[in-house]
């Protein structure tokens, strides 16, 4: 076992520079444990990694990886780590850093605080389509927000990736949920559990409101988010305009010392417990797997075309075994 399949790049570009190619199995280093990976999603930072619109942090080393999250059965595990066994079924994430690309491949390296038992009632394939997602939602609900039950919670983009599951989560920690999505979704999104479910498109924002908590996945027009925010209310953004980073960056740190309706923002990187406390929601059965469509690695090009084009429902996800 030399080497395995993977999706890469040699160019920044639109989703045609990806392909599945051959790269070497990586090297289990002291103290990890090679997972081999069965599932992996599409999320939008991959998007603006291929694209090049983070080209600061990426770099112009060629060819590059894609996929952040994976769900799989642990292949090999080093002599000092304990808890873990050939063939357990886990899922995780891939630290952040200029590295933190590269789960669309067959097998991943990690130290075992970046994995997870997967939970035992859905399948791998499933599972992934919650990781990302799940940890994001649970970090930015119960953690960030501090969402209460009774309280006005508003999920926009209620029906993508990390939307799709903070309304369910919203109502597993029992708010009233409201999801704004497109037109095409809003059924979708109501069997999701949301309470209530609004056309973005035929609703101009200053007519809703106001909610305790609202979730932002989208990352623009923060400043009209914000102002339908009850007094005590939080927002929480997941993203910020990419196209424009000052202005976007900008109005989240300004927020944090004008009034007590603050922008609250982060990027995730969840970690062992995250991921424990997650599938314990997937096995009471608070959250279930959204899979929009299954592509294979060889068409990880028409899964990114896919997201870029928008309407999803759930994830995108990458099967590699």
């Amino acid at each position: 076992m030399n080497d395995m399949r993977a999706a890469l790049y040699d160019s920044y570009g639109p989703p045609e520079v990806l392909y599945e190619g051959r790269v070497p199995v990586p090297v289990r280093k002291p103290g990890e444990v090679l997972v081999r990976v069965h599932a992996t999603s599409v999320n939008g930072g991959e998007l603006h990694g291929r694209a090049g619109k983070v080209r600061l942090v990426t770099g112009r080393r060629f060819p590059q990886r894609t996929g952040i999250d994976f769900a799989g059965e642990v292949a090999e595990v080093d002599a000092s780590v304990t808890g873990l066994r050939e063939g357990d079924r886990v899922w995780g994430i891939l630290p952040r850093g200029r590295n933190g690309f590269g789960s669309a491949a067959e097998y991943v390296s990690v130290r075992p605080r970046r994995i997870a038992y997967a939970p035992e009632n859905v399948t791998l394939t499933e599972a992934v389509s919650l990781s990302a997602g799940g940890t994001t939602s649970l970090t930015a609900l119960r953690d960030k927000a501090r969402l209460r039950a009774g309280e006005r919670l508003l999920v926009r983009g209620a029906s993508g990736g990390v939307g799709s599951v903070a309304v369910q989560l919203g109502k597993a920690l029992g708010a009233h949920v409201t999801g704004l999505a497109g037109a095409r979704n809003l059924d979708f999104v109501r069997e999701l559990g949301a309470d209530e479910v609004i056309d973005r498109r035929a609703t101009a924002l200053s007519e809703l409101g106001p909610y305790d908590v609202i979730m932002d996945t989208v990352g623009t027009e923060h400043r009209s988010l914000q102002g339908l925010l009850a007094p005590r209310g939080r927002l929480v953004s997941i993203a910020f305009d990419i196209d424009h980073p000052a202005k976007g960056i900008g109005y989240i740190l300004a927020s944090a010392v004008h009034g007590g309706r603050r922008v609250r923002f982060f990027s995730g990187n969840p970690k062992h417990d995250l991921f424990a406390e997650l599938a314990a929601y997937v096995e009471r059965g608070d959250l279930r797997p959204v899979v929009d469509t299954v592509h294979p690695l060889s068409g990880i090009a028409a899964a990114h075309r896919a997201l870029e084009a928008g309407g999803v429902r759930g994830k995108h996800v990458i099967r590699v075994v």
